[in-house]
């Protein structure tokens, strides 16, 4: 059997139709066509649009959570429109249907938080009262522990959207995720990193995942040859402890995975929805053990929270 793609059967990638999804389809079929010796034709990209794509005026915990970016995506997988899904792992929920898989990463980019404003250079630089804005609830919560007297508003939309709410005075700050804007070279933005030590990112941040069906070996076979071990290592860890924080867009989480040499570092914080409390831990082991640690340090916080912990404030 044939086991690479030609231009008469091309492979076809699915993805969102965002400027950023695109850009890291592209990533995905400029490394298989690199690994594997074939030309551009070889490959069709196919933007799907999804759910969380369509409704922009709603948060998405509002109408669903991380599932509204995949759903569509990954039924047109099953349905053999695609042979392949490129994801931001951010996004992914932590099941998956039975007859999928991911087990391709690329190389992880910057895990931090952007800080962005036309007028302030870091989040203790906002004046009392600041309005920020921002859609991601973990963002939300940790800015709201950090800065009570933050005044936060709901901020959806791309990248080139959300500035133009900052010049338009909607807020006077919001955070973006270092890795798109390096995907999307976008170096005019006034943006500062943000240590992780002061925000803690979100779990998977910054990692491109790339799901395919468990039975095409032919697939399978392709991307193995641009999987990435360290970040598949890394995620290994920060997935096992979303899952057993059960974590949806509906929960403020935020989980890293740091490796040196083959030792692991993985550190969790879990914080209420207003902000009031947050919840902090760690793990260090070898990488062998990384979902047993993520697991552990899961448990860990959850037998310090309340069972209302993650409840909005009345």
């Amino acid at each position: 059997m044939n086991t690479i793609p030609n231009p008469e059967q091309p492979l076809r990638i699915g993805t969102r139709g965002s400027v950023l999804a695109l850009a890291q389809a592209h990533e995905t079929r400029d490394r298989l066509m690199a690994a594997h010796g074939l030309p551009e034709d070889a490959f069709r990209i196919v933007p799907i649009k999804t759910t969380g794509d369509r409704v922009q005026d709603r948060a998405l915990r509002e109408i669903g959570g991380k599932g509204l970016f995949t759903r569509e995506i990954e039924d047109a997988l099953l349905d053999q429109v695609i042979d392949i899904a490129v994801h931001s792992m951010k996004d992914m929920p932590v099941l998956q249907p039975d007859d999928l898989v991911i087990d391709c990463y690329l190389p992880r980019e910057d895990v931090r938080d952007a800080f962005v404003s036309l007028t302030c250079g870091a989040i203790d630089e906002l004046p009392q009262g600041a309005v920020v804005g921002s859609s991601s609830l973990r963002r939300r919560a940790q800015v709201a522990h950090r800065r009570p007297d933050i005044h936060l508003v709901e901020f959806r939309g791309n990248v080139q959207t959300r500035l133009l709410k900052l010049r338009d005075g909607v807020a006077q700050a919001t955070f973006l995720a270092m890795a798109g804007l390096n995907r999307l070279g976008m170096d005019e933005i006034a943006m500062n990193p943000v240590s992780v030590d002061v925000m803690l990112p979100a779990v998977a941040q910054g990692a491109i995942g790339v799901e395919r069906r468990k039975d095409d070996e032919r697939v399978a076979g392709m991307l193995a040859a641009i999987h990435d071990t360290q970040t598949g290592l890394q995620l290994a860890a920060e997935r096992a402890y979303l899952s057993r924080l059960d974590g949806s867009c509906e929960t403020p989480i935020a989980g890293l995975a740091e490796l040196s040499g083959d030792m692991l570092w993985l550190r969790g914080q879990i914080i209420r929805p207003d902000g009031s409390e947050a919840i902090a831990g760690e793990r260090r082991g070898p990488v062998s053990d990384g979902a047993a640690m993520g697991r552990d340090l899961a448990d860990e916080l959850l037998s310090q929270a309340s069972a209302d912990f993650f409840a909005e404030a009345g």
